[in-house]
Formats: structure tokens, C-alpha cells, sequence
């Protein structure tokens, strides 16, 4: 049997991840951007996790290997990544994120916020600060996974 403070936690866990979802496609569905959001995902992977075998990238990705192979070609093709040699592995490359690549995320991670903004502009001082300690907690949690993810060990 669940204490009642563990099923609280399960809700609004549940609500977090649902509700985030649902802002994530109000995001993109706000912006211009006709880019794949597997293009977004794989460039913000690639900013917080850092160089990648293609597989790794795949797994950590949630995509297929030949998948994350076409998606990496094509932000190759557009000097978003890079491929650099694995010092571990000379037969094995390692792909990164670049610097034009992520100046990209960053310029549709702008686009997105001012697409955004007018939903929040109401938000009262209170609101604003309780939102703003909510991103930091789920910040911390989320760090804490990826370096967990870098490690290989669980989070």
C-alpha cells in the first residue's frame, strides 16, 4: 500500500512530465521553426552531455541508430556537428556538438521564449519566483540524471 505522500509525489510527477509535454508542443507549434525537434534534441543532447559515439547519441536520443545516422549526416551537412576521432577508439568517431550548431539552438531557444512570453506576462511576483524555484529544483534533478547518463551509472 502507497503512503498518501508517496501517491502525492507519483501525481505530481505524472503532472510535471504531462504538463511539460503539452507546453513543449505549444512551444513548437508557437514558432516559425520548421525544423525537426529531433534536430533541437539531439543539439541540446550533444550541449549537455557532450561528444557522443552515434549509438550513445541514438540510445540517449530515443531514436533508432539508422535514424540518429540521418540526423547526424544532416546536421553534418550544415556544420552543426562535428565528427572528431575517439581517443579511446582511433577506429571509432565521436560526434560534437559545433559552435554554429549551437548558435542555432540558441537563436530557436530565443524564438521560442518570445513565442512564449505572452502566455506567461500575467504571471504575478509570487508566481513568477515559484516558477522560477520550480525550474532551478527540476534543474538539479535533471543535472543530476545527465551526469548520471555521462557515467553510465542510474540517476
Amino acid at each position: 500500500m502507497q503512503s498518501s505522500g508517496h501517491a502525492d509525489l507519483t501525481d505530481l510527477i505524472g503532472g510535471l512530465v504531462s504538463v511539460n509535454h503539452r507546453l513543449t508542443r505549444l512551444a513548437a507549434a508557437s514558432t516559425s521553426s520548421t525544423e525537426s525537434p529531433a534536430v533541437w534534441r539531439t543539439l541540446a543532447v550533444l550541449r549537455d552531455l557532450g561528444p557522443m559515439r552515434l549509438g550513445e547519441l541514438a540510445r540517449v536520443s530515443r531514436v533508432s541508430q539508422p535514424t540518429m545516422t540521418k540526423l547526424v549526416h544532416a546536421l553534418d551537412d550544415r556544420g552543426w556537428v562535428r565528427r572528431i576521432a575517439d581517443a579511446g577508439d582511433a577506429r571509432a568517431w565521436l560526434i560534437s556538438a559545433d559552435p554554429r550548431g549551437l548558435a542555432a539552438l540558441d537563436a530557436w531557444r530565443d524564438e521560442l521564449v518570445g513565442a512564449m512570453a505572452p502566455y506567461f506576462d500575467d504571471l504575478s511576483h509570487d508566481e513568477r519566483e515559484t516558477l522560477a524555484s520550480a525550474v532551478a529544483l527540476i534543474r538539479t534533478r535533471i543535472e543530476r540524471a545527465d551526469d548520471a547518463a555521462r557515467t553510465g551509472a542510474i540517476a
